[in-house]
């Protein structure tokens, strides 16, 4: 956690949060901003951003709504363009933009879903990794931070979870090749693997939630202000130091042991 003052701008560093609108994306942001960055805020849909871009200002921070579809490369490639026409340079990203799947046995999951959701949680992560590279390896004073969401299903599956397990494993793969890569041009990247932070989405989790033993269970739940400011922390660091792979998740969730 940084020791600025969280009412007074420290730095006026740039970061780009995507899925910004709400849930994890959202809380990040409002902890980002309060550690002094200004903030680039992307996102689908264009009216939970604004409305998020409003607040901030009103609370004297500066943020920008960008509407984009991490999905499409035209889309991402003029999100960094305005970034860099705006702001100039980068310093940070959050690659939070993603989706799951209906959970049923992978014959009766369609294509279309299994694709969707590699095409966002991967593809959408690779796209906007490379910008954010590409943009940090150019600027000066060079350098950067990524930090992708991970999953507690980049290390575990659930019952019927093979889109999403699968794309979280791959976004596991493309941090630590991130991590290799960008030590030539100072960009230091990570990965919070989140397990169980209550936002919207996963309301349903305290309604139960099919178990690998067949049952349904209720799950116990954290605070997504607690993951939002373990993201902070991982910003905060000097970019001679890097939290490769953090977990922060409900501390009884069935995740260790055997549940």
């Amino acid at each position: 956690m940084s020791d600025n003052n969280p009412t007074t701008p420290a730095h006026g560093k740039i970061a780009l949060v995507t899925g910004a609108g709400s849930g994890i994306g959202r809380a990040v942001a409002l902890e980002l901003a309060a550690d002094g960055y200004r903030l680039a805020l992307a996102g689908r849909r264009i009216e939970p951003l604004e409305a998020l871009a409003q607040e901030l200002r009103a609370q004297g921070r500066e943020a920008l709504a960008i509407s984009t579809d991490v999905r499409d490369q035209a889309s991402v490639d003029a999100l960094f363009t305005t970034v860099e026409e705006v702001y100039g340079r980068l310093d940070v990203i959050f690659n939070n933009a993603g989706i799951g799947a209906k959970a049923v046995p992978i014959d009766e999951l369609p294509v279309e879903d299994w694709l969707n959701v590699i095409n966002t949680n991967v593809t959408g992560v690779y796209l906007c990794s490379r910008g954010a590279f590409a943009l940090m390896r150019r600027q000066q004073p060079q350098g950067g931070r990524i930090i992708n969401n991970g999953s507690i299903s980049a290390h575990t599956p659930r019952p019927f979870s093979a889109p999403y397990t699968a794309s979280k494993h791959a976004v596991l793969g493309l941090t630590k090749t991130l991590a290799l890569d960008g030590r030539a041009f100072n960009i230091a990247a990570g990965q919070i693997d989140i397990g169980n932070a209550l936002t919207e989405l996963s309301a349903r989790m305290t309604k139960g939630v099919l178990q690998a033993n067949g049952t349904t269970a209720v799950e116990p739940m954290c605070d997504v202000k607690d993951v939002a400011e373990a993201v902070r922390y991982m910003a905060s660091l000097p970019l001679s130091a890097n939290v490769l792979n953090m977990t922060v998740m409900a501390t009884n969730m069935p995740f260790a042991g055997r549940g």
